[in-house]
């Protein structure tokens, strides 16, 4: 240039315009520099770049690059970290934990040039999208202008029975343990905005499906909303929120909670249902307090146990749950919800409750929510429609049934020409169906195999959710033979535990202690007998100290009283956050910035929620990147060699993929993966897990030897918390040894000094292995 003002405009060009594949560039930080203002004065000292430190922060620039791969840090080896992921995936196949069926993993599907990944469904103009009374589309429109007691009126007035579709949820989370993947939602967002633009809501996000997004699927759980929301604007959101654990499995302080519903509602959500897994009215209420602060739409719900409409089934008779309404409406709740995780509402019961609690809240708008399990779910929510709810949860019919909700179709046609009528339009949720059971293929590796319903559920009482994990579990416990028997004794912890509603967290206490009880041949004489020596379960423990609350009749004794002493603790007093010190969110920010450069308030609160998923997320991601853009048939089912496939990593931007060879593993365990990547020679090399020695096979057993410390299950080793020489007593914690979501401190079998320990944290183990002798 002729100037340097000339000369600087144009470098400025050539550096967004530049395209640098392979290897990480400082063109961010040369653009920081050549527009800072006092650059481009053309006056400046060696010292420049020292006295500016903010020009080292590329995580924060935002430049318009004409190459999108260099545009954040995010972005950069983008293509790299998902070949990676692809190479790795064919080597070592899913980790465990993921719960995919390695024999219902199918082989990817070559697509030709130009054939897309997606499952067809028509284009939402093809949707003949009804109309409310004033003439606009949607029923969010009445809660974004009127607010909350506005649309509480509107619910009311309505003619005609309201819907929650509950597929982008509880559906999913039922049928397929939560693995559901955002791009499957995404697809079919702007259809379902057409189709069910007349529906209460669409329940699609909280509960499990948080974590789940960062543990597993390796998504970001705030961008999933956000995307959605997007793409389905008329059609109110609705979240699941567990009062005053959140999002979580524990209490959080109480500025945690209630900075997470201002940025969920700020993030697309529109309706809290709040619950507590105990019913207990005081984390009730700060999840209700948190959730209106916001300004959200709060749906206060009761978690239904019991039959209501059987008076020999004890403490939770029709009194019980209009007590808990009244205090429910007391708090401010802009609508009752009966949660019905396990489906044991029965047509009779839902008319009875129903019935009752509309005679005594008139204005109130009543929702009721009920799982499939035993067949019953769409003669109940007819039968709740008919005793005066307002809204029932559906979800579509090819992810509907089993542990999960009732069949919309089924509920619409049913009430079909009635008073009670949906205003859905079957022919319009039909190639939703279609979309969705097609969906449900690829997902194959995640279904239980539960083939039909099971009235068995009266029984155990096992929530919907809960099901399939709990199934999982037990397989990874090696304890699939006795399904039968884990569910029994489900039923028999639940009484031992005081009977207790049960949905998360409450319900992984019953079902952590069922499974133990199993693996150790335990029953409730034995449970209550040797309580104060006994490895139980960390979630029981922390259940019987109050760390959750207090359930309905208070906690079971002596059983509570001899966990305690046995390990000197001291129970919890009241509300169990009420007494946390409030969660400093500058300092996460400062901490987390140093150590992955950009965070939002989003990171922060995911952090503050789940900060080892989130760290686990991170990690993953640095190695693989934002794997969110593979498509599923691909994320989940690895590459066979001449495999050839398409892979679009932006709207504008495709790679053709074939895998041509794995090499043999080499002395260190490496394997050398080689694709062709748009007939490029890309070699990726990686660790071949099952050629490294880290099974644990072949451990010396525990067994009766005196002082010896053994594994009571099958896990992971977590902690070690003693070496050779230490002097501990009896009781005493000496490792925690992790079977999926269950934590179990292992205790000293004597006092004495630690002679031999034979373990390292991360090291599998199965039931009886040696960790720690002691003489």
């Amino acid at each position: 240039g002729a100037t340097f003002k000339e000369a600087s405009a144009r470098m400025k060009r050539v550096l967004q315009e530049c395209r640098i594949r392979g290897v990480s560039t400082n063109l961010m930080f040369l653009l920081n520099v050549m527009t800072h203002p006092e650059f481009e004065t053309g006056i400046v000292t060696t010292s420049f770049i020292d006295d500016h430190p903010e020009l080292k922060k590329t995580s924060l620039s935002t430049w318009q690059f004409a190459s999108d791969d260099q545009s954040s840090p995010r972005n950069i080896f983008r293509v790299e970290k998902i070949m990676r992921y692809l190479a790795n995936l064919r080597v070592n196949g899913h980790p465990p934990e993921l719960g995919a069926d390695p024999t219902k993993i199918r082989p990817v599907q070559e697509k030709k040039a130009g054939q897309s990944s997606k499952i067809f469904i028509p284009p939402p103009s093809q949707v003949i999208v009804p109309t409310t009374v004033d003439g606009k589309k949607g029923m969010r429109h009445i809660l974004l202008e009127g607010g909350p007691e506005a649309f509480a009126s509107a619910v009311r007035d309505h003619q005609g029975m309201l819907i929650t579709d509950t597929t982008w949820r509880d559906a999913h989370q039922s049928l397929l343990a939560t693995r559901m993947r955002t791009q499957e939602l995404v697809n079919c967002a702007p259809y379902t905005n057409a189709a069910l633009s007349n529906a209460f809501s669409l329940e699609m996000w909280g509960g499990a499906t948080f974590d789940v997004a960062m543990r597993f699927l390796r998504e970001c759980p705030w961008e999933r909303l956000e995307t959605l929301r997007e793409a389905t604007p008329d059609i109110p959101f609705q979240m699941l929120l567990r009062g005053a654990n959140a999002v979580g499995y524990t209490n959080y302080p109480d500025n945690v909670v209630h900075k997470f519903c201002k940025q969920a509602k700020e993030s697309g959500v529109d309706i809290f249902r709040v619950f507590d897994s105990l019913n207990y009215v005081e984390n009730l209420k700060l999840g209700i307090d948190a959730a209106g602060t916001a300004g959200g739409f709060v749906e206060g719900a009761m978690s239904y146990t019991g039959d209501v409409s059987d008076p020999t089934k004890g403490k939770y008779n029709l009194e019980y749950y209009l007590n808990l309404a009244r205090e429910l409406v007391d708090s401010g709740v802009h609508s009752i919800a009966i949660k019905d995780m396990a489906g044991l509402l029965t047509p009779k019961a839902a008319s009875l409750l129903v019935g009752a609690l509309r005679q005594e809240h008139p204005s109130v708008p009543i929702h009721v929510h009920t799982h499939d399990t035993a067949g019953a779910g769409v003669a109940a929510m007819i039968a709740a429609a008919q005793a005066g709810a307002d809204v029932v949860d559906a979800s579509i019919d090819g992810m509907s049934g089993l542990t999960a909700q009732p069949s919309l179709g089924a509920v619409v046609a049913s009430l079909r020409g009635t008073e009670h009528d949906t205003g859905i339009d079957l022919s319009a949720i039909g190639p939703l169906n279609t979309y969705w059971e097609n969906v449900r293929s690829l997902y194959a590796p995640f279904e239980s195999g539960q083939l039909s319903g099971s009235s068995d559920v009266y029984q155990h009482e096992i929530p919907g959710g809960q099901y399939t994990n709990l199934l999982f579990q037990s397989k990874q416990l090696g304890l699939t033979d006795r399904w039968t028997d884990i569910k029994k004794k489900y039923a028999e912890a639940n009484i031992i535990l005081g009977d207790i509603p049960k949905v998360t967290p409450s319900s992984k206490v019953v079902g952590d202690l069922a499974q133990f009880m199993v693996a150790q041949d335990l029953d409730a004489s034995k449970i209550t007998e040797q309580a104060d020596t006994l490895a139980f379960p960390e979630s029981v423990v922390q259940y019987l100290r109050g760390e959750i609350g207090i359930p309905p009749g208070g906690f079971p004794e002596p059983l509570r009283s001899k966990v305690l002493a046995g390990r000197g603790l001291e129970p919890v007093e009241g509300r169990p956050g009420a007494s946390l010190k409030p969660y400093d969110f500058d300092e996460a920010r400062e901490l987390l910035s140093k150590k992955y450069g950009e965070i939002s308030d989003k990171d922060v609160l995911s952090h503050a929620l789940y900060p080892d998923v989130y760290v686990g997320w991170k990690e993953f991601e640095s190695i693989y990147g934002d794997v969110g853009m593979i498509p599923t048939d691909l994320f989940l089912n690895p590459m066979k060699e001449g495999d050839e496939v398409e892979l679009q990593v932006k709207k504008d931007k495709t790679f053709l993929v074939k895998l041509v060879s794995v090499q043999n593993v080499q002395d260190d365990g490496t394997r050398i993966v080689t694709f062709q990547l748009n007939g490029e020679l890309w070699k990726v090399p990686v660790t071949d897990h099952s050629a490294v020695e880290s099974t644990g096979a072949g451990r010396e057993k525990a067994g009766s030897k005196d002082g010896a410390v053994g594994t009571p299950m099958p896990g992971v080793i977590v902690a070690v918390k003693v070496k050779a020489g230490d002097k501990v007593k009896e009781g005493e914690s000496v490792a925690t040894l992790s079977a999926m979501k269950m934590e179990t401190n292992i205790p000293a079998t004597k006092s004495g000094v630690v002679s031999r320990v034979v373990v390292n944290v991360g090291d599998n183990v199965e039931g009886d292995d040696l960790l720690i002798e002691i003489e």
